[in-house]
């Protein structure tokens, strides 16, 4: 399969956008990017592995004003990573063998909730005030972070989302922090991981990337940066609408599947 300048150019605008709203919000790029590599006609292994690959430069990208800002704790980061990649590693050896319809909707299910949640509570992720760092906080995160991180390797879509209301909920993070964490620790190494997984398998449609590439890397430079200089007011709104548009995407395609 071959993409004419046409489909390269949609393609690059379409990675732009997404991968900008996705830095914004704290995840949700596959809302529009993975629909998009389907509806050019990719099978759905070749999309969401194609996918996995732009999304670490997502990671990349957005990682630059936030390193920049000086506001991370590597052990933060160090937790996402030693309880999250077994899990992605779990979630992409399974892909072939759980049923995914059932799995799609509950994912939309839950993300709804998080809407939800997210809206009902003003004040949540308002003020980065991380409160200490206990044995139980770091068992109860890393439970929920593993889980996450299946969810990440099986079914891909809108589970950044899920890792920055966890990173809030537990360790009282703003919006605006929590998503550094998500877009550099999951963006680059959760994502880089599958994407390496996945493309052991030869499902990588390498025609497309580098415009994918290079639309993740410049909207997510440009999302990181105006979620730190944005209010948390209007991040928290962004995320509220992303988790909204995730959760009808994954009820779409759950009661689509095998049709």
């Amino acid at each position: 399969m071959t993409f004419d300048i046409f489909s390269q150019i949609g393609l690059g605008f379409i990675s732009l956008f997404s991968n900008f709203l996705s830095a914004l919000a704290g995840g949700g790029a596959g809302l529009i990017q993975l629909p998009a590599l389907l509806f050019f006609g990719l099978p759905f292994s070749n999309a969401l592995a194609t996918h996995k690959v732009a999304s670490v430069a997502l990671g990349i990208g957005a990682s630059i004003p936030h390193f920049c800002n000086r506001n991370l704790n590597l052990r933060y980061g160090l937790l996402i990573l030693l309880s999250g990649i077994p899990g992605v590693l779990l979630g992409v050896k399974t892909v072939l063998i759980i049923p995914t319809r059932f799995s799609t909707a509950l994912l939309g299910l839950l993300t709804l909730l998080i809407s939800f949640y997210s809206f009902t509570n003003k004040q949540l992720g308002n003020k980065n005030t991380p409160n200490n760092v206990s044995l139980f906080n770091i068992i109860v995160a890393s439970l929920g972070l593993f889980f996450i991180g299946f969810l990440n390797g099986y079914l891909s879509s809108g589970t950044g989302l899920f890792v920055t209301i966890w990173m809030i909920k537990i360790f009282n993070l703003s919006f605006s922090a929590s998503i550094a964490y998500t877009l550099i620790f999951v963006g680059i190494f959760w994502n880089g991981v599958g994407a390496f997984s996945l493309g052991l398998h030869g499902d990588i449609f390498w025609n497309c990337l580098p415009i994918l590439i290079t639309g993740s890397l410049i909207g997510g430079y440009l999302g990181a940066s105006l979620s730190i200089i944005k209010q948390t007011k209007f991040i928290k709104f962004v995320f509220e609408l992303v988790c909204l548009s995730v959760s009808i995407s994954l009820f779409i395609k759950a009661f689509s599947l095998y049709k």
